[in-house]
């Protein structure tokens, strides 16, 4: 029997945006000069913040000003490619890999197998999205679901997905909605229509069964190990992306 490729996985962590993706980043990079082994990892946005997509330059101005419980909304600049996102009640994933064949999209689907085999597990039944007409001049990402997003069997939009590929180097992180708030969803993107999704489930019960399913779909074992304070110097020390 071969022994099986370990990955990393980093604790889940709960820091601001620009934060989180400084360290998104610095994985990619790291993992690309052969220094760090694939990784996963799991984290929440505080305080809550819209990611706006590398190359989106058109966004409401009303957003820089947008406050929620008395805090202001963050936003930050992702360095994959899509559209706005609000991270407020949800979860994200990231997958640092490489070695992965095919085109972007069959890296997508490889990487995402994990998603619909974990989600699956707790009963929660996740197929591809089918583009929209709406797609190119809908600043929402999840205004529209396209075949690189994951919906529920009515329609909603449960986790979207973006990418970023240096090489033969993929990262890829998404948002997965669990508890978001209707109200503040609205004021970001006005009236779309909007469908919350009622979970039972805890972050660590969700954590399990994606990194059960995980080690399932990458054929891999995952070491838990925290970021070390050299490892914290080195990604404080990245700039941030301009928004």
């Amino acid at each position: 029997m071969h022994n099986k490729q370990v990955w990393r996985l980093i604790p889940l962590l709960e820091a601001s945006g620009n934060v989180q993706m400084k360290i998104d980043r610095w994985l990619l990079a790291q993992h690309q000069s052969g220094k760090h082994p694939p990784t996963l990892r799991f984290y929440t946005w505080s305080p809550p913040a819209i990611s706006l997509g590398y190359h989106q330059r058109q966004y409401p101005q009303h957003w820089q000003k947008l406050i929620w419980k008395g805090q202001k909304l963050d936003l930050v600049r992702r360095p994959t490619g899509g559209r706005a996102v609000l991270h407020q009640g949800d979860l994200t994933y990231a997958v640092v890999t490489s070695g992965l064949v095919g085109n972007r999209m069959a890296a997508y689907q490889k990487i995402c197998e994990f998603l619909i085999q974990g989600w699956k597990a707790i009963a929660i039944e996740l197929t591809y999205g089918t583009a929209g007409r709406g797609y190119i001049h809908n600043p929402n990402c999840f205004g529209t679901a396209t075949g690189a997003d994951l919906v529920l069997p009515n329609g909603t939009k449960m986790i979207g997905s973006a990418q970023l590929r240096r090489g033969g180097v993929i990262l890829q992180h998404g948002s997965m909605r669990l508890q978001p708030d209707a109200e503040l969803f609205a004021q970001v993107f006005g009236a779309e229509s909007f469908t919350p999704v009622q979970l039972n489930l805890s972050v660590e019960q969700i954590m399990t069964a994606l990194t059960t399913a995980a080690s399932d779909c990458f054929e891999m074992q995952l070491e838990l190990q925290p970021l070390s304070q050299f490892e914290w110097d080195e990604i404080q020390a990245q700039p941030n992306l301009e928004c």
